[in-house]
């Protein structure tokens, strides 16, 4: 008889209603993964762009998907069972992952539910200091920071560019944030100011205080200022937010510099780049459960802060998408599973 669990799957694409809080089938780990009892998720763009059935992007690269599927990607939680290929982990231990990412980009990596089983790859014990919570709220977020700004740590090829992404050495360099007070942003800017750069960080005002008090030395409201009329001289620029004009963080960039892209869909600035000697860069997040591990270590050290936004019951999956769909995001929205 199949064991059964709590999800919130999708059977339609559309707005945050479809998503459905139900009974679903419990999964079974494989011989090399972990079945993980999660006590929280956390949500990150691709759940709000699978939910929607990714419908800015082309319609060939449109997911043709089997319903029903469960989003998400991030966790935290305990060791429910193990496959017998196995070793490193011993059911109750605490560990927290980003689930098959990007490999399950367009179905679901099924983190909205009470168990995910997870590869043993891409799981790490969680970091003692922080409870499950914060914990769920930094996978996705602090590899994508890591793996832009301290160690790709992969080789597989990048859909975005011929070339493999390289981070830049960030000591005693000028580096400047945009969209720092999201989840992304707020722990590049941690990241950055950790590996010994100067940090300006770009986000609207309400999101000063935190920010300075996570390290950054300067702060730009581009509510009220654009960047490019007071900043300038940067070795690096990491754009957290994408959408239209990213070509303008080409003019505070000094010759030699680099402006790292995390989603550079739509950026049109490529020749003005090469006029300026200035190198263009992105990269797709992937799974990295040894990453995770070193990672873990900083938050213990109190070296990084996750920032949680908002904290809703794994239910109320739908008011959390209305809450993320809304912007100004300061941290993660995260839902927590086991209270």
């Amino acid at each position: 008889m199949t064991e059964m669990m709590k999800a919130v799957r999708l059977h339609e694409f559309g707005g945050p209603d479809v998503l459905m809080y139900e009974d679903a089938p419990r999964p079974m780990p494989a011989r090399d993964e972990v079945l993980v009892r999660i006590h929280a998720t956390s949500l990150n763009p691709p759940d709000l762009y699978l939910r929607d059935g990714y419908r800015a992007l082309p319609p060939e690269w449109q997911p043709t998907p089997s319903f029903p599927l469960i989003l998400g990607t991030d966790v935290s939680g305990v060791v429910a069972a193990m496959g017998e290929d196995v070793a490193q982990f011993s059911v109750g231990d605490e560990v927290y992952a980003m689930v098959r990412f990007p490999d399950d980009l367009m179905k679901g990596s099924g983190a909205y539910a009470e168990y995910v089983s997870v590869p043993v790859s891409e799981l790490a014990r969680k970091p003692t200091g922080i409870d499950h919570v914060h914990a769920s709220g930094a996978p996705m977020s602090v590899l994508t920071a890591w793996q832009f700004l301290v160690a790709l740590g992969h080789d597989a090829p990048n859909p975005f560019q011929s070339f493999p992404h390289a981070p830049s050495p960030l000591e005693g360099k000028r580096v400047l944030i945009n969209g720092a007070g999201g989840g992304v942003g707020h722990l590049a800017v941690q990241v950055a100011k950790w590996k010994g750069a100067s940090v300006t960080a770009v986000a609207s005002g309400k999101h000063e205080a935190l920010l300075r008090d996570l390290g950054a030395n300067e702060f730009i409201d581009y509510t009220k200022t654009s960047v490019e009329s007071v900043a300038q001289d940067f070795d690096l620029v990491m754009d957290a937010v994408g959408g239209s004009n990213m070509e303008r963080f080409l003019s505070v960039i000094k010759s030699g510099g680099a402006l790292f892209l995390v989603n550079p869909l739509g950026f049109s600035g490529q020749a003005e780049a090469g006029r300026r000697d200035i190198t263009v860069s992105s990269t797709q997040v992937r799974s990295n459960g040894a990453q995770l591990a070193e990672i873990g270590r900083l938050p213990d050290n109190d070296t990084i802060r996750v920032v949680i936004d908002s904290l809703f019951p794994l239910a109320e999956a739908a008011a959390a998408h209305q809450r993320a769909s809304q912007g100004s995001i300061q941290g993660k929205v995260v839902l927590k599973v086991a209270w």
